[in-house]
C-alpha cells in the first residue's frame, strides 16, 4: 500500500508511475477524492467540536447570569451540533472504508532504472551464465522422458485431482524430495536464513497483507466456510509473520526460507503451457523472504537474487536475470528479477524464481514496523522475497538438460548425497 501523503503531494508522479506501469484502472485518482473528502469531514467535525466546547462553556455562565432563555437556545444549538457530529462520524466511517478498499487496489510504484514498457515484450536480458547443452540425439521434453522414466504419472495425477495435477513416483519424487532439502540447506547454512514451517492455509487478512487479496482471489484457492485460503507461495504467511507487530533494535535484517507446497488456480494457455508440469494447480517451492531496513533494499534484492542463481550454478544449469518491465511488474513489486533456465527437450526458458523488493508496500498493509533505536518512533519495514528455487520447473531442466543416448538421466553431482548415491535415473 502506497503513503497517502505521498500520494498527495506527488500527483504528477503518480500519474507518470501508473502510466509507465500501463495501469489504467488504478483508482488512484479515485483515492485522492476520497482522502481530500475525508479531510474536508474532518476539518468540519474539528470546527463543530470547538463550537460546541465553546457553547457548553456559554451555556453554564449564561444561566449563571439568569439569562435562561438565551442560555435555553444556546443548549439547542448544541444538541443539534452533537447531532451534525454523529451523522459526520458516519460520514466519515463510510469514507474511511472506502478509503481503505480503494488504497489496496493501488499498485506498487516502479523503482526509477526499471525497463519502462506496457507489457513483458519490453522485458531485459540482463545476465546469462553457462552453455545450453548439445546432444548428438533429439532430446525428449519431461512429459515423454518422465512417463519412459516411470517418474512422472500424468494419467493417475489427472484420475485423482483433474487436470493440471500429476504424481512424482520413485527417483522423480526422491529428486523432488532432494532438491528441496538441498536448496532449504545451502540457504541456512551459508546464505544466512533460518528455516521456518508455517501454515499453508491462512485467513483474509493475510492474503491482504502480501498483497494477493482484494485484487487476484479469482486465482486463488479457498475454503469459504472458515476463511481459509491456500497459500499460492510461503511469501504469504512468512511475510506475514510479524503482522501488526513492532521489530526491536537490532533485529534487523531477518532473513527467512520456508518450503511448502502452493496452490494456485492457473490459466489455462494454448501451446507448451498445457503439456507437462510447467503450469500445475499445485506445486513445491523454497522460498526466501527478507526484512530490512530501508535503505538497504537494493543490495539486499542482489544479495537475494544471487542466492538463488547460486543453485542454479550448482546445478549446472544455464540460466539468465531477466529485468522486469513496468507494464509486466507485479501488483506488489517496485522491481523484479526473474531467473530463467534453460530446458534443452522443450527448447525454452522457464522462470525458476522471482526476486523482488517491495519497499514499504506489504509493511503498510501488514503493518508491520521496526524500531531504529530504543525510543525513537517505529517506522514501516522494507521486505523482499524470491523463490529459492521453483519446483517443477527445475525438475524439468534437470531431466531435459541432463538426460543421455540411452535415455538415462544424470543426477548432478550436488544432489547425489541427498539421493543416497544414485549417479542415474533410469
Amino acid at each position: 500500500m502506497l503513503d497517502i501523503k505521498w500520494m498527495r503531494e506527488n500527483r504528477d508522479a503518480l500519474a507518470e508511475a501508473m502510466r509507465k506501469l500501463n495501469a489504467p484502472d488504478a483508482p488512484w485518482e479515485a483515492a485522492l477524492q476520497l482522502d481530500e473528502r475525508r479531510r474536508q469531514i474532518l476539518t468540519k467535525v474539528e470546527a463543530l467540536r470547538a463550537e460546541r466546547n465553546a457553547g457548553s462553556k456559554q451555556v453554564g455562565e449564561l444561566f449563571r447570569d439568569k439569562k435562561v432563555a438565551e442560555a435555553n437556545a444556546l443548549k439547542q444549538r448544541m444538541s443539534e451540533i452533537g447531532a451534525e457530529i454523529e451523522a459526520l462520524d458516519v460520514d466519515l466511517r463510510e469514507v474511511d472504508a472506502a478509503l481503505a478498499d480503494t488504497m489496496l487496489r493501488i499498485p506498487n510504484i516502479p523503482e526509477p532504472d526499471v525497463p519502462v514498457a506496457p507489457d513483458e515484450s519490453g522485458n531485459v536480458v540482463v545476465k546469462e551464465w553457462g552453455e545450453k547443452p548439445t546432444f548428438d540425439f533429439t532430446p525428449l521434453a519431461h512429459w515423454d522422458l518422465g512417463p519412459k522414466l516411470s517418474i512422472i504419472d500424468f494419467e493417475r495425477g489427472v484420475k485423482l485431482a483433474g487436470s493440471r495435477f500429476y504424481l512424482l513416483k520413485g527417483a522423480g519424487a526422491r529428486l523432488q524430495r532432494a532438491l528441496i532439502d538441498w536448496f532449504t540447506d545451502v540457504h541456512v547454512a551459508e546464505h544466512g536464513y533460518e528455516e521456518i514451517y508455517p501454515p499453508f492455509m491462512v485467513r483474509s487478512d493475510v492474503m491482504v497483507g502480501t498483497g494477493n487479496l482484494p485484487k487476484f482471489g479469482d486465482v486463488l484457492y479457498r475454503d469459504a466456510e472458515e476463511d481459509f485460503w491456500f497459500i499460492p507461495t510461503a511469501e504469504v504467511p512468512v511475510t506475514n509473520i510479524f503482522r501488526d507487530e513492532i521489530i526491536e533494535p537490532g533485529m534487523l535484517p531477518i532473513y527467512y526460507v520456508a518450503s511448502t507446497p502452493c496452490f494456485r488456480r492457473e490459466k489455462v494457455s494454448a501451446g507448451k503451457d498445457v503439456r507437462g508440469i510447467k503450469r500445475v494447480h499445485q506445486f513445491q517451492k523454497v522460498e526466501m523472504v527478507k526484512f530490512v531496513e530501508p535503505g538497504t533494499g537494493r543490495d539486499e534484492l542482489e544479495s537475494l537474487t544471487r542466492n538463488a542463481e547460486d543453485l542454479c550454478e550448482r546445478l549446472g544449469l544455464p540460466y539468465r536475470r531477466v529485468a522486469i518491465a513496468t507494464g509486466d511488474l507485479s501488483f506488489v513489486a517496485a522491481i523484479k528479477y526473474d531467473i530463467e533456465v534453460w530446458a534443452a527437450g522443450s527448447q525454452e526458458w522457464l522462470e525458476c524464481s522471482s526476486c523482488s523488493f517491495f519497499r514499504d508496500f506489504q509493511a503498510r498493509r501488514a503493518n508491520i514496523r521496526y524500531r531504529p533505536a530504543d525510543g525513537a518512533k517505529p517506522e514501516y519495514v522494507h521486505t523482499l522475497n524470491g523463490s529459492g528455487l521453483a519446483l517443477p520447473r527445475i525438475i524439468i531442466a534437470i531431466l531435459e538438460n541432463y538426460q543421455q543416448a540411452d535415455g538415462t538421466v544424470v543426477v548432478p553431482d550436488v544432489l547425489r548425497p541427498y539421493m543416497g548415491g544414485m549417479e542415474r535415473i533410469g
